[in-house]
């Protein structure tokens, strides 16, 4: 106990001065020289900051079906390969139904389905028709896929906001939970979320007859889209119809980037968009083989224009124009640089908090917060006298640390969090219980002050060890398990039991050897 580590010392003055500089930015600004990573606040939580509580349910099944109309083309090129032909070729939720013409070709045409789309599950729907239909274990492999990728995309979509700890998880097979703290404009986040963004570039059909497809004669390998609604007249609403060919050419999975612009020819907002290599190879293929033609671009359905291709376009760029306002073309750029939805998604739950509601809550747990340290404060110094100071000490260590903690690793605290924290308190204070009253029986079989320091320290720490790594446990499993304000009492509690280990064991040890080293000989303690 004389001799105290010289190291030990030096690692509790260095991890004093890293909490300091750690919890500053909590209370004040800084300079611009302080530590990156030294210089960010603890953020705040939903229920704290206020902001937006969203729960969105996934169309799994709409996914399923997407995947089977991709394959379409596949089915298409493989027939087309062998010289096969049909008379059908179309997709039914997860199923597709495949009608062959002469029916010598059935026994070649069952054998190259079976080798090609393993996938799926063959059979006979009669009148020279093959139904595919989607394996069960595939089919819950791309829902899975599904929910995973809707919660990436939205991710990218929320970062593009500029807000901070945005919460988005999982929730049972097919829901997403979302929170946004510190966001207040509901409607723009549930319509910047749930846009699907799905944009294709199809040709426009020039040799086709739009009043006879309109009449119901669609032309085999064509499909009729409409432009966005506007007033002729005056009167009602007017919507371009469209002959398009069937096929899309490039869709919103070959785009890298995404930038508001202005269109030179109307000074109007607009998007640039930029193509990857795969999607610029695309492009210049198709503007250079269909010059003098028209070619659709198409968002979530929707024509959005159909401009003439007036010469070859090699530079891997189009924009979409449409009298956007800032805003729009500000959403616009951010959902399809994020990338399109797999599936589309529903709000089937809404809550708003408030900042004022937010400000209720910090208070309160601020409140149970101190009056807790106030309590504990009062009890040590009472109960244990000069070593009860030394815990408060301590503890006050143990509160820094935690907030300097926090906020180096950029955790969220949430008001379960703080009940964490004031759990952490009582913890910490626990340990020195531990230590003292064991001291305490040290004395009783007549130890020496110094001795009973020693076996004080040295009994209790296995005992202080197995309750905390054993509480630690619990908090990784409720981090790794749980979700939302779960996750943050798990953060806190566990950043609480790595400090108080460090506090209660270390740091009163420190500070009770300076006390005894300066004192020399020691015939009574104050505990």
């Amino acid at each position: 106990m004389h001799s105290f580590p010289r190291w030990k010392i030096w690692l509790i003055l260095a991890v004093l001065v890293v909490s300091l500089m750690g919890a500053l930015p909590n209370v004040t600004s800084l300079p611009s020289w302080w530590p990156t990573s030294l210089s960010h606040p603890m953020s705040l939580g939903l229920d704290l900051k206020g902001g937006i509580h969203l729960v969105l349910d996934v169309d799994v099944d709409k996914a399923v079906s997407r995947s089977v109309e991709e394959d379409i083309d596949s089915a298409r090129q493989a027939l087309r390969k062998a010289k096969i032909r049909y008379r059908k070729l179309a997709a039914e939720g997860s199923s597709l139904l495949i009608t062959i013409k002469k029916p010598g070709d059935l026994d070649a045409a069952r054998s190259l389905l079976a080798d090609t789309f393993n996938n799926y599950t063959l059979s006979e729907a009669g009148n020279n028709t093959f139904k595919l239909t989607l394996k069960e274990s595939v089919a819950k492999e791309t829902r899975k896929f599904a929910v995973d990728q809707a919660i990436e995309v939205i991710r990218g979509r929320i970062d593009a906001l500029g807000t901070t700890e945005p919460v988005i998880i999982k929730q049972g097979d097919h829901r997403i939970l979302v929170q946004i703290p510190g966001y207040e404009d509901t409607a723009r986040a549930k319509q910047l979320i749930g846009r699907t963004a799905e944009l294709q570039f199809k040709l426009v059909d020039e040799k086709g007859d739009l009043d006879k497809a309109l009449a119901g004669n669609i032309p085999p390998g064509d499909i009729i889209m409409y432009g966005p609604a506007q007033s002729r007249g005056g009167k009602q609403s007017y919507r371009q119809p469209y002959l398009l060919k069937k096929r899309t050419e490039l869709s919103g999975n070959e785009i890298a980037d995404a930038r508001v612009s202005i269109d030179s020819r109307f000074n109007e907002y607009a998007v640039t968009l930029k193509f990857n290599s795969k999607g610029a190879r695309k492009f210049d293929r198709l503007t250079a083989a269909h010059v003098g033609e028209r070619f659709a671009i198409i968002l979530e359905g929707v024509v959005n224009s159909a401009p003439v291709i007036r010469e070859r376009i090699a530079g891997g760029s189009a924009q979409i124009t449409g009298s956007f306002s800032p805003t729009e073309a500000h959403d616009l750029a951010i959902v399809l640089r994020a990338g399109a939805l797999p599936a589309p998604v529903k709000v089937v739950e809404e809550r708003s908090i408030g900042p004022s509601l937010g400000q209720d809550s910090i208070d309160q747990g601020m409140n149970s917060i101190i009056i807790g340290c106030i309590l504990v404060l009062i009890f040590m110094a009472i109960y244990y006298r000069m070593f009860g100071m030394v815990a408060n000490i301590a503890l006050i260590f143990n509160m820094l640390l935690i907030i300097a903690a926090m906020s180096i690793i950029g955790g969220t605290l949430t008001l379960p969090g703080m009940a964490g924290i004031v759990l952490t308190i009582g913890m910490a204070v626990d340990a020195n219980v531990l230590i003292f009253e064991r001291i305490r029986e040290e004395l009783h079989i007549g130890k020496t002050p110094l001795a009973a320091i020693d076996g004080g320290y040295d009994k209790a720490f296995s005992t202080i060890v197995d309750a905390n790594i054993t509480t630690l446990i619990a908090a990784i499993v409720l981090f790794q398990f749980g979700s939302g304000p779960v996750k943050g009492f798990a953060v806190t509690l566990s950043v609480g039991i790595l400090a108080s280990m460090f506090t209660a064991i270390t740091v009163t040890r420190a500070i009770i050897a300076a006390y005894t080293g300066k004192r020399g000989r020691i015939e009574k303690l104050s505990i």
